[in-house]
């Protein structure tokens, strides 16, 4: 088996560290905003509605878009295996603005411990490669066998 090498470029790891920051900060800027309005249900549309015309919701979901294009986009490149955890610092992030800007007091040293632990472990997926390889695929007198 021959070894495999990464691909990942500059701009990849841009894909990836927006990635990070689009899910972290945008769900920060949900939770801002829905502090704002307060609780809503389903059965209560008009402060579903409320909530979405909140501009801290507003910005979060713009950020959340952003989160969705650039994870496509690392998708499409990647393996979910390699890009999901890939994006684990994320969580260190969320921490930070949650304790900082929002003054949660949520924050304990068992929840710090935890994210650590899932941070820590990015480590042993980040040193695989980025895509897998497959088999090539024998060659039939049509062309390739799907």
């Amino acid at each position: 088996m021959r070894e495999m090498k990464h691909t990942l470029t500059p701009q990849r790891y841009l894909i990836l560290f927006a990635v990070m920051m689009t899910a972290s900060v945008g769900d920060t800027l949900l939770s801002h905003g829905m502090k704002q309005v307060g609780p809503v249900s389903l059965a209560h549309l008009g402060l579903l509605i409320a909530a979405i015309r909140n501009p801290w919701v507003i910005t979060g979901i713009l950020c959340l878009l952003g989160f969705l294009a650039s994870y496509l986009t690392a998708l499409s490149w990647a393996d979910l295996t390699f890009v999901l955890p890939a994006t684990a610092f994320g969580y260190i992030v969320v921490a930070l603005l949650s304790k900082y800007w929002l003054h949660e007091q949520g924050l304990t040293h068992s929840r710090w411990a935890g994210i650590l632990l899932i941070v820590c472990g990015v480590g042993f997926v980040a040193n695989g490669p980025s895509l897998t390889e497959h088999a090539p695929k024998p060659l039939s007198p049509a062309g390739p066998i799907p």
